[in-house]
């Protein structure tokens, strides 16, 4: 497209491109990304729009959840990993796995509300006594943490927030 066209579109000439070319993967994201949550959707709004879960064969999701997914998924391709992807805006921190879950990511909470993430247990010597939580991140599962609550956010909370907002269906 030639500037003077993009211009009719209310200077959409100004964010183009929206990936830098060269990039890495990993830049790729970062700037599909960073233009979804520019554009208006929160950040986990985005982020399952980039990665959502493995939705099409599951017949327990809730049909809320999934309508939110079947519309994204006409709007791009899923980012399939192998990666687990950290992100924040600097009030939320959260990380999800990719669909295909082929990269580990194991976290825990300690007693004094320290979350720690990294793709191997063991990366800091947490005393046995502080941890009240340990888990991992799951294929198409978010991990977020407000810190403006000072809360880790459910997953089942995210989600249905997200479906809630629109009539995805």
């Amino acid at each position: 497209c030639h500037t003077r066209e993009l211009a009719a579109y209310g200077g959409l000439a100004k964010v183009l491109p929206v990936i830098r070319p060269g990039g890495s993967d990993t830049a790729t994201f970062d700037n599909v990304l960073e233009f979804l949550v520019r554009s208006g959707r929160s950040l986990p709004h985005a982020v399952l729009m980039m990665i959502p879960e493995p939705w099409s064969g599951n017949p327990d999701m809730d049909p809320a959840v999934r309508a939110f997914y079947e519309y994204h998924a006409s709007l791009m391709e899923p980012w399939d990993g192998p990666a687990s992807i950290a992100f924040t805006d600097g009030t939320l921190i959260g990380a999800v796995l990719d669909r295909n879950g082929l990269r580990p990511s194991r976290y825990l909470v300690t007693n004094d509300d320290l979350v720690i993430m990294a793709s191997e247990v063991g990366v800091l010597d947490v005393a046995p006594e502080r941890i009240v939580r340990k888990d991992r991140l799951r294929p198409g599962r978010m991990l977020l943490v407000d810190t403006a609550r000072g809360a880790i956010v459910g997953e089942d909370e995210i989600k249905r927030e997200l479906a809630a907002a629109r009539p995805y269906a």
